[in-house]
């Protein structure tokens, strides 16, 4: 069995962790390296993290999460959030591109112009499902890179993202995608893996 498949059937979603476990800025920054490399839609990277390790303002989380303890009991509370503005760093991103004479001035000029008018054509609700998209895409990663480095996560939806914001001081410019709670299981209080629908179910081919 390959490294990738054996991760990708060993992550769960954990909902009991063991209080005790820390998790340093260096431990987290080695995930987050892994994560960087992931794909965003004209390499506009729209997703940003706030990594939570703060037991005061876990604890005003867990209320905003409804007082679910897997919050308070993880090593980290990670806030995935996508940036509904990403198009405005069209020029920052696509300049070591010019810098380095991949393209030219022209073609750098042609790609921010494309890129800038392809999201403001097409309005907020575009942006907006834009970056809950790529962030999603990105959060999928951190909790494979993060399983691969031994820790466990959780992706979770319930939450009041309005008082999330005004715990974090999150710009109006970002969507919160997801809490991604990050710690060490408790593997003895583990259910089993629930219903997986049959490949037939949920692929159709077209040939």
């Amino acid at each position: 069995m390959s490294g990738f498949i054996q991760l990708v059937e060993e992550r769960r979603s954990a909902t009991n962790f063991i209080p005790e476990y820390t998790i340093t800025e260096q431990e987290l920054n080695s995930i987050f390296e892994l994560v960087k490399l992931g794909p965003s839609a004209f390499n506009l990277q729209h997703t940003k993290y706030v990594a939570v390790l703060d037991d005061e303002t876990k604890k005003r989380l867990q209320q905003a999460a409804n007082g679910q303890y897997k919050v308070l009991s993880s090593s980290a509370v990670i806030m995935v959030l996508g940036d509904k503005c990403a198009y405005h760093q069209a020029e920052k991103i696509y300049e070591g591109l010019k810098l380095l004479g991949i393209v030219n001035k022209q073609e750098y000029d042609f790609m921010v112009n494309d890129t800038v008018t392809f999201y403001q054509s097409r309005g907020k609700q575009f942006q907006r499902d834009e970056a809950i998209r790529n962030a999603s895409l990105s959060a999928m990663l951190f909790m494979l890179a993060a399983k691969e480095k031994g820790w466990d996560t959780c992706p979770m939806i319930g939450f009041d993202p309005k008082a999330v914001k005004e715990i974090l001081n999150i710009s109006e410019s970002c969507e919160i995608v997801m809490m991604i709670t990050l710690g060490k299981e408790k593997v003895e209080s583990r259910k089993p893996r629930g219903y997986r629908k049959p490949v037939s179910e949920f692929v159709t081919y077209i040939q």
